[in-house]
């Protein structure tokens, strides 16, 4: 046990002098309190994870046996109507329990923004964690990103913070989006990534050209650069059908109503210019197509449609490990959700000194374990050295050399994967019905991917048993080569006749 610290009772730690706060590098504090978490299975490198699912387990346990605990209740609205709803069973007001519950309700309302979506929040019977929280939120302070890129940006409004009495709550509502499956006639499926542009000609489902053109969209500053990109897919993939009934793509970041309003590929496009020519770029493409069915939506949640035309199985969690980490989600009844699944940003671990990402400037998120950030931060920790310049890509091409060469220091790096990934996936159970978890991307490429899932498994039958008959896969070589196009292409209905 660290100097300094010394046990209360089985489940609670207090920390005297130096300690961490939830997000920076340690700061003085005269007292606080952390939640004792001893996980079952430890991940190989990441000693001192801590999973947000189990913390938060033992946050509710500490308040069910707690004298003068009260009830309260958390939701998160979008404007268009969908509200989440969150009841909370929180430990008593007072100093003694409020760094406890701050971090509790803290980390769940970062985890809803990024995986539900919203910018209306609401707290109904705890005025003092509103007052808190409209604090946490309010510019330049520490959840401000957060409050930019989502609500902001996304949903095109300030994040608000609403106290009001559990009987003033807002009612559940997630309606869902039947989007996709749509396969007769002639259409063009397209995905854009951060190095190439992937265009399918599909007719009545199937593929007869596919084609990937490499672009380096993510620093371009004139707009033109990707419009004129994508009509040069567009026309390719036309050239090869009779006619042109139905145009759908997917593309990493978010998609409202085909506008774009937060995506990478266009980071380097001034806010004049992506105001005037990028947020309705699909709508001008649409129109230049003599306004036929169009649909663009986040890749992550084609991935999924995808898994589950191709598993003809539901629901299907859709999870990405590549240059970041990218999900989608079906439910029970095959449908879309109105959820933003940016699993990249979501908090996984809640250890004070968890990893920081470089560009919420937040700690523990998913990015920095489930993606290839992940794994060059990882080689380091597994004793493997690289020049500080080489870039990440090539750290993972290196690591899965290493693989295949039998190096165990690679193989922890996946094993390790695979354990906190387990943990995260029982993270998000308590968020949505986990029935089919499809895992790809260039992390799992090779042998390294199966020791990921084997891992994640392990991990589920052991400490989460209720979670053991969760369906954990890869895709197979038909939906790698075709699933994603195929799905793309089939998101617009037929034209009304």
């Amino acid at each position: 046990m660290q100097a300094g610290i010394h046990c209360v009772n089985r489940d609670v730690l207090v920390c005297r002098g130096n300690t961490g706060d939830i997000d920076g590098p340690p700061k003085r504090a005269n007292t606080a309190i952390m939640l004792a978490v001893h996980p079952p299975i430890l991940p190989e490198l990441d000693r001192q994870f801590i999973p947000a699912v189990l913390w938060n387990q033992a946050y509710r346990s500490l308040a069910a046996r707690t004298a003068g605990a009260r009830s309260a209740s958390l939701a998160l609205e979008q404007p268009g109507g969908t509200v989440s709803v969150i009841p909370l069973h929180l430990l008593p007001e007072g100093p003694e329990h409020t760094p406890l519950t701050m971090r509790y309700v803290e980390r769940l309302v970062k985890f809803l923004l990024w995986q539900r979506g919203g910018s209306r929040l609401w707290i109904g019977g705890a005025p003092d964690v509103a007052a808190m929280l409209s604090d946490h939120y309010a510019p330049g302070r520490e959840r401000d990103f957060d409050d930019s890129l989502v609500a902001r940006k996304i949903f095109l409004e300030p994040l608000t913070v609403r106290s009001v009495a559990l009987s003033e709550m807002p009612a559940e509502h997630q309606p869902t989006v039947a989007l996709g499956r749509h396969l007769k006639g002639c259409r063009i499926g397209f995905d854009l990534g951060g190095s190439d542009r992937k265009t399918s000609a599909v007719i009545d489902g199937k593929v007869v050209f596919t084609e990937e053109v490499p672009w380096d969209p993510y620093f371009q500053k004139d707009p033109n650069y990707h419009l004129e990109g994508i009509r040069h897919s567009l026309r390719r993939a036309a050239e090869h059908m009779p006619r042109v009934d139905a145009i759908g793509g997917s593309a990493a970041g978010t998609y409202v109503s085909n506008e774009v309003r937060a995506a990478s590929l266009f980071r380097g496009i001034s806010e004049a210019d992506f105001a005037q020519h990028i947020r309705g770029i699909f709508h001008t493409l649409q129109k230049e197509w003599g306004g036929v069915p169009f649909e663009v939506i986040n890749d992550g949640e084609v991935t999924a449609l995808a898994g589950s035309m191709s598993l003809g199985a539901n629901p299907v969690l859709g999870i990405s490990m590549g240059t970041s980490t990218a999900a989608g989600y079906v439910d029970a009844h095959g449908h879309l959700t109105t959820w933003l699944n940016e699993l990249a940003f979501a908090p996984v671990d809640y250890h004070a000194e968890a990893p920081m990402d470089e560009w919420s400037r937040d700690r523990g998120c998913g990015v920095q374990y489930f993606s290839q950030q992940g794994v060059a931060r990882l080689a380091t920790m597994a004793g493997l050295t690289f020049p500080s310049a080489m870039p990440l890509a090539e750290r993972l091409v290196e690591v899965q050399q290493l693989m295949k060469s039998g190096d165990d220091r690679a193989a922890s790096i996946y094993r390790n994967i695979g354990t906190c990934f387990g943990y995260a996936l029982a993270h998000y159970a308590e968020f949505m019905t986990l029935g089919n978890v499809l895992v790809l991307g260039r992390v799992t490429s090779g042998e390294g991917g199966e020791i990921i899932l084997a891992n994640a498994r392990e991990l589920l039958s052991a400490a989460f048993p209720q979670l053991s008959a969760v369906r954990l896969s890869m895709p197979d070589e038909q939906m790698k080569r075709h699933g994603q196009a195929v799905a793309a292409a089939s998101l617009p209905p037929p034209a009304a006749q």
